[in-house]
């Protein structure tokens, strides 16, 4: 009598696995490997970035500390640099040129999408989009032969106006902190209209229908209902704007005068973070210049990180109010 031995290796695959292989088979499983891949890649590239830059500055750290970021003295001669200039002028022309970017940005955005002729829409458009694609060099150059001697042309205008505010007082050279917001602001309002643009357009027709059926006029509409309803997609337009702002080196070292001092008036020469980095750390020539050097890349994207970061609470708080 022959007694049949049970199959321990059964080659059946169990229930999960069998689903498993379907899954990887209809491709589920390979898009998300490959998908969370590219995720976490982001992730360990942005991760790499702040290891090298905090690396890489250590010197500079552990030799002036918290004090970095709030000494105006920079003297590679002595070996004594701080970070406070730099700061100044990052953000005070980048916030003159939202000032100057937003408004004009977001209004022809509003044109385009809602009251302009669809051929003379998609031409402007068109137009718009190649004027991001031109390199910061290009808008330099512009900045140097015609923004700067046409703010030269209008500094009596604009004293008699602004005068008696400290913003604008003292000489004026062409060159100055005035010059590299309104440079920056023609940098980024293709950015803004393009962006705007698309999320205006995005709008369900439904919504505009709407309030013309309750008697609402054209610009009503648009102004009570479009936009309202686009409004975190312009912010997100306002945040790229506000990103390629701080980061711009090219044209702005063209035409903010390089002076690492800081000015109360915007007609006074200036310096920032990126134009400094650009200027200098090729030449730089101890271990402690460009630890310094590198720091400051490092307090770019830190406070690239802050400003982009109030924003969005911004725009959060600003969401659940109007929800509510």
């Amino acid at each position: 009598m022959s007694v049949t031995a049970p199959n321990v290796f059964d080659a059946r695959p169990s229930g999960r696995v069998s689903a498993f292989l379907r899954r990887l088979r209809s491709g589920d499983e390979i898009a998300y490997v490959v998908t969370l891949t590219c995720a976490l890649t982001i992730l360990a590239i942005t991760a790499l970035l702040v290891f090298e830059l905090y690396a890489n500055s250590g010197q500079a750290r552990h030799k002036f500390g918290w004090s970095f970021l709030t000494t105006s003295t920079w003297d590679p001669v002595v070996e004594q640099f701080g970070a406070l200039p730099f700061i100044y002028g990052t953000v005070v022309t980048s916030a003159l040129a939202l000032l100057l970017g937003i408004p004009l940005g977001v209004g022809a955005a509003i044109f385009l999408a809602e009251l302009a002729p669809t051929r003379i829409s998609n031409a402007l458009t068109f137009l718009i989009e190649l004027l991001a694609a031109v390199p910061s060099v290009i808008f330099g150059l512009l900045g140097i032969f015609i923004l700067v001697p046409a703010l030269i042309s209008l500094e009596p205008a604009i004293r008699a106006v602004l005068g008696w505010t400290p913003l604008f007082s003292g000489p004026f050279y062409g060159v100055s902190m005035l010059s590299a917001g309104v440079v920056l602001s023609v940098m980024i309002v293709p950015f803004i209209i393009s962006i705007s643009r698309e999320v205006i357009l995005a709008v369900p027709t439904e919504q505009r229908e709407g309030a013309l059926a309750l008697g609402a006029t054209k610009w009503e509409t648009t102004w009570d209902v479009v936009i309202p309803f686009a409004r975190k997609g312009i912010m997100g337009s306002i945040f790229l704007a506000l990103a390629r702002s701080l980061g711009e080196t090219m044209a702005v070292t063209m035409v903010i005068g390089n002076e690492p001092k800081i000015h109360q008036s915007l007609f006074a020469p200036g310096y920032s973070i990126a134009a400094i980095i650009a200027n200098e750390f090729a030449e730089a020539p101890g271990e402690l210049y460009r630890g310094a050097l590198i720091e400051l890349g490092l307090v770019l994207f830190g406070l690239t990180i802050v400003i982009n970061g109030l924003a969005r609470m911004l725009v959060v708080s600003t969401t659940k109010k109007g929800a509510s």
